[in-house]
């Protein structure tokens, strides 16, 4: 009896061990799937090269607003920072005194000229000499200019706008005497739509491409139009032009000195702000390009991330040359219907399967 209740308890641990496995028999987990990159296939294609410069925004016109009388400022007219058009008043100067002038300027002209026309008619009947009337249309002729100077001090107390274009903070406060022995700078007025940006390209790469160019390595690109990256790296919507190249280098830079001209409707770049001019170079016929953040620098040269046939990543050196926008042109090291990868370098290491997933083919 006691022997069957063994057999029956040994039965049933065996049971309960059948259906409560130990850890060690559990399956592993799934594998997580490959990680997604985003891709570009490589491809022969033609290719504008461009060349990044930096430059300094500029006025197209500026100009000082100066006192051209001497007096106190007793108003202005304008809000420092808004637009001007030329003609518009700025400040007023001690109007009073040139009023009393050219009112007294003119009276004296008044006179003079009263005894001008008296003495003609005397003249001719001999009551006074040619000398007593050549002298009263001597005396006339200085009261004519002393008007007319009196006259355009009056209105030079008004100081117009010599241009239009915005108006920056005023230089003398009301109050202020101005004009005493200069022209005395009241505001400055800058013309911003359209604008400039001044840059300068090196003596050795204008050679160098021309010398491109003649071999027949490249053809030559139109230089025209031209592109302007903000300070955020981000592109300037409005296409400049370029439209001044200077005949000369520039002994101490060796540098050639340029300007290209862009419409600035909403005043969006500012005089003095640093810049970047984007030039186009050259054009070449088959090309392969990458976008830049795709291309790894190292002290051992550059490199991208490609997907093999496996879907493997597979670290690959190449040779880098000129930019084409924001795209590296490869040299060396990459043939047609690669897959090299642009987005997600993170999770791309080498040797690891990943998922590609094609890009968009970039335009330009």
């Amino acid at each position: 009896m006691k022997f069957h209740s063994l057999a029956l308890t040994v039965a049933a641990a065996l049971s309960l061990a059948a259906c409560n496995p130990s850890p060690d028999a559990k399956s592993a987990p799934p594998a997580p799937p490959p990680a997604e990159v985003n891709v570009i296939k490589v491809a022969l294609e033609s290719a504008n090269t461009t060349q990044d410069l930096p430059g300094r925004v500029q006025a197209i016109r500026s100009a000082q607003v100066r006192a051209r009388v001497e007096g106190v400022v007793e108003k202005r007219f304008f809000v420092e920072g808004s637009e001007v058009k030329a003609g518009d008043n700025l400040f007023l100067i001690d109007v009073r005194t040139y009023k009393a002038g050219a009112d007294a300027a003119k009276a004296d002209e008044a006179a003079a000229r009263q005894i001008v026309e008296r003495y003609k008619s005397l003249l001719d009947i001999k009551a006074v000499s040619q000398q007593e009337f050549d002298a009263a249309l001597s005396k006339l002729k200085q009261a004519e200019a002393a008007a007319a100077k009196a006259n355009l001090d009056l209105e030079n107390a008004y100081v117009p706008a010599p241009i239009s274009g915005r108006i920056g903070h005023e230089l003398v406060t009301v109050g202020a005497l101005v004009g005493r022995g200069e022209s005395t700078p009241l505001a400055v007025i800058e013309q911003l739509d359209p604008i400039y940006v001044n840059f300068t390209q090196s003596e050795s790469d204008v050679f160098a491409l021309r010398q491109a160019i003649k071999r027949g390595q490249v053809s030559a690109a139109d230089q025209a139009k031209v592109e302007l990256i903000l300070p955020d790296g981000s592109v300037y919507a409005q296409k400049g032009r370029l439209n001044f190249s200077d005949q000369s280098v520039d002994t101490t830079t060796g540098a050639v000195l340029l300007r290209a001209e862009f419409a600035n409707p909403n005043r969006d770049l500012l005089p003095g702000s640093f810049v970047r001019i984007r030039i186009p170079q050259a054009k070449i016929d088959k090309a392969i390009r990458v976008p830049q953040r795709a291309v790894q620098m190292s002290t051992n040269g550059a490199n991208v991330l490609v997907v093999d046939e496996q879907g493997k990543v597979v670290p690959q050196p190449v040779k880098v040359g000129a930019m084409s926008g924001d795209q590296w042109i490869i040299q060396e090291g990459l043939q047609e219907g690669q897959q090299v990868i642009v987005d997600g370098l993170q999770k791309a290491r080498p040797g690891a399967v990943v998922k590609p997933v094609e890009l968009p083919k970039a335009g330009g």
